[in-house]
């Protein structure tokens, strides 16, 4: 979450309040609003108190009309019933839950079915807070499983651990590298290679390193790793110098894609070098956030001693997270949907959002003014940039007047090698129909005889330019 301080000059203007919303007498009761950066002195009607905040949030964004976003924002209304029963139990309370939890064991066990674990039954796992947390623990258990095969030397001068894995991962795995004390050795873009390059990963390892990073489903470009040549380059690592390192995979977005849409891609535990896989619930698993899961191959891939066994209001439960109290209404809509579509249903949805955008890709570049990077036939995501031949405007410009037709359209700059190239992305999901993209296209086509009339990208400050990053 976004670190907040209180504002440097405080606006001590109060919330403006209608006097409609005094409950018996409008004139009398609304004389005073409330302030904005102090707990009021009394209460308000909840009516009134409800209507502020409601106001206000009017001044988002529209969910639906995100296109940076991968996480859901639309379910169906009987998963918002079942949300809404469960949102008071508490998920860590086991024994005061068990059928919450119950549902939780069900779904991980969907999961290691799902994921080609070699005997589900064996596989481990738990649901999180979302992929962040989910990677957290995978980090942790990587580096515990190295820490024991390390004990005679770490800690030590000469034995820092270090996790190699692609520039364009997401910020989660470089948190868990300042965090956990690990050196982060990040294989750099080349060319028009927009991910990791398994040969130049595997060079970059040594016996520091305590797992490698797969990313299936880069969210610069909606690109899947290539994770079974990964694997190949450190089996043949291992051949030469001996050195075993384990592979994660994230696949924040693409463990709940590639098993419907590829299921000849070899990317999960079918390879015996991915020791975990994490995914989000609430992406393209098609739930409301926040919901995550992480799953290990075997008991031997996740270190019991960070399992912690709590007895806690009367019962034993083994907990792996680091989080505690969160509701289970998650969780439960996850089974529902689970439940609800099936492998065939998934296949369905899934499908339907990579046609739609594949179909807005292909009408992109028919455009001429765009030059695609990539076409939405992995995730449901592509990214494209201005053609070269377009001078008068650049990727910024157009996000921010699409933004004044209500899309957020996310532009931002690549990492190392190749901070030369900015471009969009357009994150298709569950939703984002046909119609959708349809009107996206109208008011593209619309802005670009403006865009095309500009002296000169407009855009002086970059980074004030947009709030995505990717």
């Amino acid at each position: 979450m976004p670190l907040h301080q209180g504002p440097r000059k405080p606006d001590e203007r109060p919330a403006s309040v209608n006097p409609f919303y005094g409950e018996a007498n409008p004139a009398v009761e609304m004389t005073e609003a409330p302030p904005k950066h102090r707990l009021p002195d009394g209460p308000l009607p909840p009516t009134a108190a409800a209507q502020l905040v409601h106001d206000e949030l009017m001044l988002d964004g529209n969910s639906r009309l995100n296109l940076a976003t991968f996480v859901t924002t639309w379910m169906e209304p009987q998963a918002g019933v079942l949300m809404n029963e469960c949102r008071d139990k508490n998920m860590i309370d086991k024994d005061e839950y068990p059928r919450t939890a119950e549902l939780e064991k069900r779904c991980v066990a969907m999961l290691a079915d799902l994921w080609n674990a070699p005997d589900p039954s064996a596989a481990v796992g738990c649901s999180t807070t979302g992929s962040s947390e989910a990677c957290m623990l995978a980090g942790m258990a990587l580096k515990r499983r190295w820490t024991r095969r390390n004990a005679d030397r770490y800690p030590g001068r000469d034995a820092r651990p270090n996790l190699v894995m692609g520039v364009n991962v997401q910020v989660c795995w470089e948190k868990f590298c300042n965090f956990w004390e690990v050196e982060a050795r990040q294989v750099p873009m080349e060319g028009d290679r927009y991910h990791l390059d398994p040969q130049a990963a595997a060079e970059l390892c040594d016996e520091n390193t305590i797992g490698v990073v797969g990313i299936l489903g880069s969210t610069f470009d909606g690109s899947y790793e290539p994770i079974a040549e990964l694997c190949a380059a450190l089996d043949a690592l291992q051949e030469r110098t001996g050195l075993d390192i384990p592979v994660h995979v994230d696949g924040a977005s693409g463990a709940m894609v590639a098993p419907f849409l590829d299921p000849d891609l070899v990317w999960d535990f079918r390879l015996p070098r991915v020791a975990s896989v994490n995914t989000s619930g609430h992406k393209y698993g098609l739930v409301y956030p926040g919901v995550g899961w992480a799953l290990w191959r075997d008991a031997d891939a996740l270190p019991e001693e960070l399992v912690f066994r709590v007895n806690y209001l009367g019962g034993d439960m083994p907990t792996f997270a680091l989080n505690f109290s969160r509701p289970g209404a998650q969780v439960v809509a996850q089974y529902y949907t689970f439940l609800r579509l099936g492998r065939e249903g998934y296949r369905m949805v899934q499908q339907t959002t990579r046609d739609v955008a594949g179909g807005l890709a292909e009408r992109v570049e028919a455009l001429g003014d765009f030059r695609l990077l990539t076409r939405g036939d992995e995730l449901p995501v592509f990214a494209f940039t201005t053609g070269p031949d377009v001078s008068a405007y650049d990727v910024f410009d157009v996000s921010r007047r699409m933004r004044e037709n209500g899309w957020l359209l996310p532009a931002y700059t690549f990492p190392p090698n190749r901070e030369d190239l900015s471009v969009l992305r357009v994150v298709c999901r569950n939703g984002f129909s046909s119609d959708l993209a349809e009107l996206f296209l109208e008011d593209l086509n619309r802005l670009l005889p403006e865009l095309r009339r500009q002296p000169h990208p407009l855009t002086r400050d970059r980074q004030a330019a947009t709030g995505f990053h990717h």
